[in-house]
C-alpha cells in the first residue's frame, strides 16, 4: 500500500471541479507536498511544457485529472479539438512520466469510452466490444488510449499506471456554464433562470428516455485516492454509484429542488446521447474497498444549495 503522505503528488486538473475534492482529501491525509499546475503556466498539450512541469514539480506520483470536456453540445461542436487535446495530454504525460521514473501514474478515463450499446450494467470486460456513442466518441476514444498505453507500458517497461472509469459526476463547484456544462448543472441553471424570469416552459434536449448514472464528486475523489493507495494493475476499473435514473425523472427532481413550477418540454429534434448508462461497480469495492456513500437526492440538494448561494 502506498502511503500518500510520504509522496510528492502532482495533480493535473487539480484546480478544477473534481481536482478540488482530491486536493482537499489529500490534505486531510497529511500530504503537504502537492503540486497543482495551472494551464496558463503549463500547456499540457505541449511536450516541452510537460517536461518543464515535471522538472519543477519533481513528483513521485501523478494523478491525471485534466481534460477538455463538456456536454453533448460541446462534444458535437468540438470533436476534433476534444480528440486532439485529450489524446496529446494523456499520451505525452504518461510517456514523460515513464522517462522520469514516476513511481505511480493514475489515469482517469470516462464512461464515454464504453460502446454505445454495451450490456447493462457496463462491465469493464465489455469496453472494447463496440464503438462509443457518436456524439462523444472522439473524446471517449482519446481518453481510452491511456488504457492501451497503460497496459502496453506495464508489459514492456514495468511502469506502474492504473486506469479508472468514472461515471458522470456532479456536486458543488461544478461547471454551470450554459455552453459546456453537463446535464445536472445545465438543468439546475435552466430551471433556476426560468423560475426567476417567470418562464412558463423549459425546453430540454432529446425525449427524456435515456438513463444516466451519477456520482457525487466528493465520493469520486475518495475512490481515486483509495485506488492510488491500494490498486496496482492496469485492468480498468469502473467508478460509480451503481444507480440508474431516467433523464425525465432527473428533470422532475431538479425542477422540484429548484422550485420551478412550469412546464418541461422535450426537443426531440436534438440528440439523446447514449441510450443507457449504468456501471457494474463491484471491482472497485473488491480491489480497493470503494463504495459510494452519498445518496443521489442528498447530493442533488447540496449541489442546488451551492449554486443558489454562488450564482452571479
Amino acid at each position: 500500500m502506498l502511503k500518500l503522505s510520504d509522496e510528492r503528488i502532482l495533480i493535473t486538473g487539480g484546480a478544477g471541479f473534481l481536482g478540488s475534492y482530491v486536493l482537499e482529501q489529500l490534505k486531510k491525509k497529511g500530504n503537504s507536498e502537492i503540486f497543482v499546475p495551472r494551464s496558463k503556466e503549463y500547456d499540457l498539450v505541449e511536450k516541452e511544457d510537460i517536461i518543464r512541469m515535471l522538472k519543477d514539480a519533481t513528483p513521485t506520483v501523478i494523478i491525471h485529472l485534466a481534460a477538455v470536456v463538456g456536454g453533448i453540445g460541446a462534444n458535437m461542436q468540438n470533436p476534433g479539438s476534444f480528440f486532439y487535446k485529450n489524446l496529446m495530454m494523456g499520451v505525452q504525460l504518461m510517456e514523460q512520466a515513464r522517462l522520469a521514473k514516476i513511481k505511480k501514474f493514475v489515469a482517469l478515463g470516462t464512461i464515454c469510452a464504453y460502446p454505445k450499446f454495451a450490456p447493462i450494467p457496463f462491465k469493464e470486460e465489455d469496453i472494447w466490444n463496440g464503438y462509443p456513442e457518436e456524439t462523444n466518441a472522439p473524446y471517449g476514444l482519446a481518453k481510452k488510449m491511456m488504457l492501451v498505453q497503460s497496459q502496453a507500458y506495464r508489459q514492456q517497461y514495468g511502469f506502474n499506471s492504473i486506469f479508472l472509469l468514472p461515471v458522470n459526476l456532479y456536486g458543488p463547484r461544478d461547471n454551470f456554464d450554459p455552453d459546456n456544462s453537463h446535464v445536472i448543472p445545465a438543468m439546475i441553471r435552466k430551471f433556476h433562470e426560468a423560475k426567476i424570469n417567470n418562464k412558463k416552459e423549459v425546453i430540454l434536449w432529446g425525449d427524456g428516455t435515456p438513463t444516466r448514472e451519477f456520482l457525487y464528486a466528493e465520493d469520486c475523489a475518495e475512490a481515486i485516492i483509495l485506488a492510488t493507495e491500494k490498486y496496482d494493475e492496469s485492468k480498468p476499473v469502473n467508478i460509480g454509484s451503481g444507480e440508474e435514473i431516467g433523464i425525465a425523472k432527473l428533470a422532475a427532481l431538479v425542477s422540484d429542488e429548484v422550485g420551478y413550477k412550469g412546464k418541461i418540454t422535450w426537443d426531440k429534434g436534438k440528440p439523446n446521447g447514449q441510450p443507457r448508462r449504468k456501471l457494474d461497480v463491484s471491482k472497485a469495492e473488491k480491489y480497493f474497498g470503494f463504495r459510494a456513500k452519498t445518496k443521489f437526492k442528498d447530493g442533488l440538494r447540496k449541489t442546488v444549495e451551492w449554486y443558489l448561494k454562488n450564482v452571479k
